[in-house]
């Protein structure tokens, strides 16, 4: 009589694929998440340091307070930077014109956001007055 150990043990499997896959499917989304979240804050940084250089180079050649945070909004406004973000400190000419930007960063992961706290970014750009 013939007997194969192999067969005895083998089983239908139909559903073992279906349970891994539920298994591993929320860490992908989360993993899939964060990193779109990691992107939003990259761009918001790199978008607030931009119009922070913009800004302090119109206050560099005199330009008034209001039209300085104009041209910060203009160059923030793919995250929506407000007027109210952007802090002006023009100096006289031979000192320091420094702009500030403060930018509040929400998660869109569900998760993280309710452990972490929202992520306030901030851009201090110096230029001298000419």
């Amino acid at each position: 009589m013939y007997f194969c150990l192999g067969e005895l043990y083998m089983k239908s499997e139909k559903g073992q694929s279906l349970v891994e896959f539920a298994l591993i499917v929320p860490l992908l989304v989360l993993l899939l998440i964060g990193i779109v979240d990691f992107s939003r804050i990259f761009h918001a940084y790199l978008t607030i340091d931009h119009s922070g250089r913009e800004a302090a180079r119109a206050a560099s050649i005199g330009k008034d307070e209001v039209t300085i945070k104009s041209i910060a909004v203009n160059q923030g406004a793919s995250i929506g930077l407000t007027a109210s973000q952007v802090n002006v400190n023009t100096g006289s000419s031979g000192s320091n014109a420094t702009i500030t930007i403060t930018y509040q960063v929400t998660f869109l992961t569900p998760l993280i956001g309710k452990i972490v706290n929202p992520l306030t970014l901030k851009d201090t750009t110096t230029m001298r007055v000419e």
